[in-house]
């Protein structure tokens, strides 16, 4: 395994164990690696600390979770991710500049400011459209080559380019292009969200890993590019807390069914891991 393999793996699993108690040295251990050693290659490859990087991903999930979640009281979320009530506040208003009580009102409103396009406001659909739309299907697992990207999701086009082309060789008519993306951009450092460009293989090899398989809600889109964080932030805004279902897992996925990079034009399915309320 390459510095590179272990860091994305690593970061797998703090992904995967978020409302735990993680440390350095927990996580260090999972890979029988000495803390001093693997926080070194941590922010080597990261630029953040794995503390930092802990903390931060713990404050956004939570962030998350106060939109997905509506029912659940902002202290228990909070405790879920290892914060008292007033130090969750405190912190929270430290990186939102609001409180989390505001901040879940603004979160699950019907409208929302694009923080890709300057002073562009979205408006979302009801709870009847995206349900009409939506369609509960079982994906298979599947083996992917990925890169992964940390940065900022407006930088994503000029990234997929660069992989098409790099990887032009390995790809043919029948390969499926994804994203697996981790981060929300409206509760993210923007600068710093987490996505793994991706296209299907038939066999492991260097940088494969396997997507999930499970319960999706998927939504096919078809027009431009800008008008994604659209849907997908009425999806996660407006269908999915009223629906009768949850996400399983911290990601999503974009399946990618046509392009047309010129005209900033995709044909796509917008895949969701869900699983029914308890």
């Amino acid at each position: 395994m390459n510095k590179l393999q272990l860091i994305n793996q690593s970061i797998d699993y703090i992904i995967q164990h978020l409302n735990e108690s993680l440390t350095l040295e927990k996580v260090a251990a999972h890979f029988h690696f000495s803390h001093y050693h693997f926080g070194r290659l941590f922010k080597e490859q990261t630029g953040e600390t794995v503390y930092a990087f802990i903390k931060r991903l713990k404050l956004e999930q939570s962030a998350i979770d106060l939109k997905l979640e509506v029912d659940q009281r902002v202290t228990d979320i909070g405790l879920k991710y290892g914060y008292s009530s007033s130090n969750y506040s405190s912190v929270f208003k430290q990186n939102y500049a609001t409180s989390p009580s505001t901040y879940k009102q603004f979160v699950t409103a019907p409208q929302a400011s694009n923080p890709f396009i300057a002073a562009k406001l979205e408006k979302f659909s009801s709870y009847e459209y995206y349900q009409e739309k939506i369609e509960i299907e079982l994906l298979p697992d599947q083996l992917v080559y990925y890169e992964r990207f940390i940065g900022n999701y407006a930088e994503l086009k000029q990234h997929w380019l660069c992989f098409l082309k790099e990887h032009r060789g390995k790809i043919h008519g029948k390969t499926l292009l994804q994203e697996k993306f981790y981060s929300d951009p409206v509760s993210a450092d923007v600068d710093r969200c987490i996505c793994d460009l991706c296209f299907s293989v038939d066999q492991m090899q260097d940088s494969t890993t396997t997507i999930k398989g499970g319960t999706y809600a998927i939504y096919a889109f078809e027009g431009n590019i800008e008008d994604i964080f659209n849907v997908l932030q009425g999806i996660f805004r407006i269908w999915l807390p009223q629906s009768n279902y949850r996400m399983r897992e911290r990601f999503a996925i974009n399946q990618y069914l046509y392009i047309d990079s010129n005209n900033e034009f995709v044909s796509m399915k917008l895949c969701i891991p869900i699983e029914k309320q308890s």
